[in-house]
């Protein structure tokens, strides 16, 4: 791979991190269309690691407000918001399980036929989890809401395996619990960031242990564009939220699985 398939990759990266649509499928799917070697996961994740600092940066208020009320949960006399326990209580739940089930995704997760199929079935459950979901007032600033976090950091884990989409499934398991578009979306941002840097720091454990090769320029390539694409894709994806219909992204996912299928 060479500098402009790092700079495809950036941008595909930062466009489909935040559209439900599965950033790790279209990363996937790249080498298998171009026709070169798949980079591999520790390449995935350092194109993750520029998304995760567009999160870091445009939600930069939300983080220091989660940071703050973490150490509040220790500290006699404060009270910790319902919103950071809700975060707490979705990102550990994630954690526990993809690691459980980390193994899995890397050995089955990249094939091509599960890529298309997870790119259908959960293109079609965003879509009718959005037609009949209903809608709550602030519904993860609530301290009775742990539970509702507990289901979406456990849907997140279901990301581990390309196609599936992180933004997709947790969007789409807020729209079932009542979350709105905007606050489904907020939050499956904010969620993404203790996944992609633990993420991060497994991978690069194993390039130190175990000597796995590591392009460090190219890598540095990818993550600049992926960060610069998924600042100005959150941007706009919020405020189109509104307007747009995820309908749209269904279709988007079915046309593109029926292709992969087709062509693989």
């Amino acid at each position: 791979m060479n500098e402009f398939w790092a700079i495809i990759y950036g941008i595909v990266q930062g466009l489909t991190e935040f559209l439900p649509v599965s950033s790790s499928g279209h990363l996937a799917l790249l080498p298998l269309v171009a026709k070169f070697k798949d980079p591999g996961l520790v390449f995935d994740l350092a194109m993750h690691l520029g998304t995760a600092l567009a999160v870091s940066l445009y939600f930069y208020k939300d983080l220091l407000r989660i940071i703050k009320n973490s150490f509040y949960l220790i500290l006699p006399n404060k009270k910790c918001d319902g919103f950071t326990k809700n975060f707490i209580v979705a990102t550990f739940a994630t954690g526990v399980f993809a690691l459980l089930l980390k193994d899995h995704a890397e050995s089955l997760g990249r094939k091509g036929s599960l890529i298309a199929i997870n790119l259908i079935i959960f293109g079609v459950l965003l879509y009718l989890a959005d037609k009949w979901g209903r809608i709550e007032e602030k519904v993860m600033e609530k301290d009775s809401s742990w539970k509702k976090g507990l289901i979406i950091g456990l849907l997140q884990v279901l990301a581990i395996f390309p196609g599936v989409s992180r933004s997709g499934i947790t969007i789409t398991g807020g729209r079932i619990l009542g979350l709105s578009k905007e606050e489904s979306s907020s939050f499956s941002f904010l969620l993404s960031l203790p996944l992609i840097v633990a993420g991060a720091l497994l991978k690069f454990k194993d390039i130190s242990e175990f000597g796995i090769k590591f392009d460090y320029g190219l890598s540095f390539i990818g993550i600049s564009v992926s960060f610069l694409t998924g600042f100005v894709t959150i941007h706009f994806f919020l405020k189109m939220l509104k307007r747009i219909e995820f309908s749209y992204f269904m279709i988007y996912r079915i046309i593109l699985g029926i292709a992969v299928i087709a062509i693989l």
